[in-house]
């Protein structure tokens, strides 16, 4: 009889284990499955990004005329509205980056405002005239009043993209 409770309580161990190593290996798939991206321009690989911060403090040491290669990751905050010919990027310190896309060969989605997304290029500091600070101000859909308002040129962070991955939901 103790031979019979003892392979009956061994038997249930094994189970046991089993159950557990079958559950871990499916939250392990489910984790791949739930990161993916839409690729826009070049073909890029999310690996190496730096995060939004990081790019930050890289810019806060740039001159104007500086540029370097990078590829970053940060949340959109603003698409232009005429085409998707430009995006700002929120660098989580209060700052934006201005991504244009090389040779204006792609555009992104103009709903994209508030997802993550990686930019690979070039990141440069810039001063940019008067005219293109209205003009971008107007594919915003700014008011005539607040693109009024601009009256000086602006020293901005900007990023030429040649590739993006936007993250999928």
């Amino acid at each position: 009889m103790k031979k019979i409770i003892l392979l009956i309580a061994v038997s249930i161990a094994i189970i046991a284990c089993k159950s557990e190593k079958k559950e871990a290996v499916e939250t392990t798939d489910e984790i791949k499955q739930e990161v993916t991206y839409k690729s826009f321009g070049k073909e890029i690989s999310a690996d190496n990004a730096i995060e939004s911060k990081s790019m930050a403090e890289h810019y806060k040491s740039m001159k104007v005329g500086d540029s370097a290669d990078s590829k970053m990751i940060a949340k959109v905050d603003e698409v232009c509205q005429a085409k998707g010919c430009w995006m700002k990027l929120n660098l989580d310190n209060g700052e934006q980056v201005m991504v244009k896309f090389k040779d204006y060969g792609f555009f992104m989605p103009k709903n994209i405002a508030g997802k993550e997304v990686i930019v690979n290029g070039k990141a440069y500091v810039n001063e940019v005239p008067v005219s293109e600070l209205r003009h971008y101000a107007e594919d915003a859909g700014k008011s005539a009043e607040e693109i009024a308002l601009i009256t000086e040129a602006e020293k901005t962070y900007s990023f030429e993209a040649d590739g993006v991955l936007l993250l999928e939901e």
